[in-house]
C-alpha cells in the first residue's frame, strides 16, 4: 500500500496500476479476539508504522480481490478485481 500526494491511501497491483481506496463514508465492524492475540497484533502493525484499521481495511481488499468480488467505494469510482 502507497500513499499518494494528498495523503489518499493506493493499493498496487501486480501490474502497477493505483487504484484509489478512498471512502467517503465508513461503517463499524466489531470482532471479537483473545487479548493476547489482540495485543501482538496492535504491536506488529505499530512496528510496521500502520494502525491496525490500515492493516484489516487491505485484508478485506484482499480477501475481497481473492474471491473475485466486485465492489464500490463509497462516493467513487467502481473498483473491479481481475480474476
Amino acid at each position: 500500500m502507497a500513499r499518494t500526494a494528498a495523503g489518499t491511501q493506493c493499493l498496487q497491483s501486480d501490474q502497477t496500476e493505483s487504484v484509489s481506496l478512498m471512502e467517503t463514508k465508513t461503517a463499524r465492524l466489531t470482532v471479537l479476539l483473545d487479548p493476547a492475540k489482540k495485543k501482538a497484533f496492535e504491536q506488529l502493525c505499530a512496528a510496521q508504522d500502520l494502525t491496525p484499521s490500515q492493516v484489516v481495511r487491505q485484508m478485506i481488499r484482499d480477501y475481497l480481490k481473492q474471491h473475485g468480488v466486485e465492489w464500490q467505494p463509497s462516493g467513487r469510482a467502481a473498483v473491479k478485481s481481475r480474476r
